[in-house]
């Protein structure tokens, strides 16, 4: 069911006068999206300085993938290979970071233990 009109609203024509069709605008919207990141500079730091179970090799062979798709213009194969190379910095990165933390922890206990000793 309809709701009443009002009386006193103005009434606008639906075509214009002349009888033509009426002009309809249309607008484009470009959205520029980010190109995918292939973090290649973190992958060759983790290969060169942290190289754990190879995890830094795997790393830089999936951003040099991503970095190749980027190229040929799969955004999509770049952006899925770059999201691996980022799983596979992280996880070297930490274990890197708990592997430097537990030797300097092992090396200040075993400091402290020998100068009881003396």
């Amino acid at each position: 069911m309809n709701p009443p009109m009002n009386p006193n609203a103005p009434s606008y024509p639906l075509m214009p006068a002349g009888g033509n069709q009426p002009v309809v605008q249309h607008t484009t919207v470009t959205i520029h999206t980010d190109p995918p990141k292939d973090y290649i500079i973190w992958s060759l730091i983790s290969f060169f300085h942290g190289n754990f179970c190879c995890l830094g090799l795997m790393a830089l062979i999936f951003s040099v993938k991503a970095r190749d798709k980027k190229v040929v213009g799969d955004l999509d194969g770049a952006r899925r290979h770059g999201s691996t190379a980022r799983i596979f910095n992280i996880i070297s990165t930490v274990l890197i970071s708990l592997f430097i933390l537990s030797s300097i922890i092992a090396l200040i206990a075993i400091s402290v233990q020998a100068s009881h000793y003396y």
